[in-house]
């Protein structure tokens, strides 16, 4: 059983329903992923609660939940979890949390198309099996639609061997960070404004980040 991390939830177990249908994002990614993104929105000298503080999240194949609750944990506001198999069990696991989410009992395709945003942040973690053509196509609805903010940032979770992302010209920087078998791709529609003042050496394509395991 999984647990959040950090926030207002910290230490709170994640149920995820029996047998293999999901597979929770480990422990390790979703810290290094969480520390990224308050790396991102300028919030790393803020309380763990306040990493995400006023920011909008889509999770899609949300599974067991998992990063949205740690979103909410965080701080995120309008935190939407997606996921036609599991949606009880997200539900649950809001209740248990005492976190904030919607949930939706609908494919990832259909909650894109019908999108009630802007999105600042969007996680995608489809199982192993969905093929890179699936995931291309998801993530040109979401840049071709209205669910993302001028300047949303979006996170893809695949495993080490699949194919990049196929990221639409309106995400202007992309970049990626493996962590053992699995590699998170980020995507970003606009250059963060404070990204040109002030540069983030743990983004540039290099192998001192400490967060990379490359």
């Amino acid at each position: 059983m999984s647990r959040i991390i950090a926030g207002t939830a910290k230490g709170a177990r994640i149920a995820a329903p029996k047998g293999d249908a999901t597979r929770p994002t480990s422990d390790r990614v979703k810290e290094a992923l969480f520390s990224a993104l308050a790396a991102w929105f300028h919030t790393v000298d803020k309380a763990p609660e306040q990493h995400l503080a006023g920011i909008s999240m889509l999770d899609l194949y949300s599974g067991t939940g998992g990063i949205a609750l740690e979103a909410a944990s965080r701080g995120a506001s309008n935190v939407m979890a997606i996921d036609h198999h599991t949606a009880r069990t997200i539900t649950d696991n809001a209740r248990r949390t005492k976190l904030a989410l919607v949930v939706r009992p609908m494919r990832a395709q259909q909650a894109v198309a019908a999108l009630e945003g802007p999105f600042d942040l969007v996680f995608i973690d489809p199982p192993y099996d969905v093929p890179t053509a699936e995931v291309d196509q998801l993530v040109s609805q979401l840049a071709e639609g209205d669910g993302l903010a001028p300047q949303a940032l979006v996170v893809v979770e695949r495993p080490r061997r699949s194919q990049k992302p196929q990221w639409p010209d309106v995400f202007t920087r992309t970049w990626d960070r493996r962590y053992g078998e699995t590699t998170l791709h980020f995507g970003a529609t606009e250059a963060h404004h404070a990204e040109t003042e002030h540069p983030r050496p743990e983004y540039q394509h290099d192998q001192s980040d400490p967060m990379s395991t490359a």
